[in-house]
């Protein structure tokens, strides 16, 4: 960042990248929702998504209102795991007291798709950011 940066661009800068990750967050839990959905013959797909989608993105939106999730929303460390715990544990709360299913095959592999990628993409730019700055 460079030295000469006022502190209202700083803040600007923190703003936009915290609402680009929250972005990504939601566009990973919408993909692993339409993923899963694929696998049902649905009448109609969108809803199928959102209907699965909606706990999940509770469970997001919950893990993103912890400041060390704001502070620093790329980190892999610890904002990659908490959004990935958060988003998880609150989605399947969410889908048990709905009874919407809990299923070990599913519980199993909603574990580990979502903290692949919740993981998996700060990762990636993490990796990114420090070949750019080579």
């Amino acid at each position: 960042m460079p030295t000469n940066a006022t502190p209202d661009v700083v803040r600007a800068r923190a703003a936009r990248t915290a609402v680009l990750a929250f972005a990504g967050d939601a566009v990973v839990v919408l993909w692993f929702a339409a993923t899963g959905r694929g696998f049902h013959n649905e009448t109609n797909p969108v809803l199928g998504v959102l209907a699965t989608a909606w706990p999940f993105l509770i469970g997001l939106a919950l893990a993103w209102l912890l400041p060390l999730v704001r502070r620093r929303p790329l980190a892999v460390w610890p904002a990659g795991p908490v959004v990935w715990l958060g988003t998880y544990v609150v989605g399947m709360v969410l889908r048990g007291v709905t009874g919407a299913g809990l299923a070990v095959p599913f519980l199993v592999v909603a574990l580990c798709v979502l903290g692949a990628a919740l993981v998996g993409w700060r990762a990636l730019v993490l990796l990114i950011r420090r070949w750019v700055r080579r």
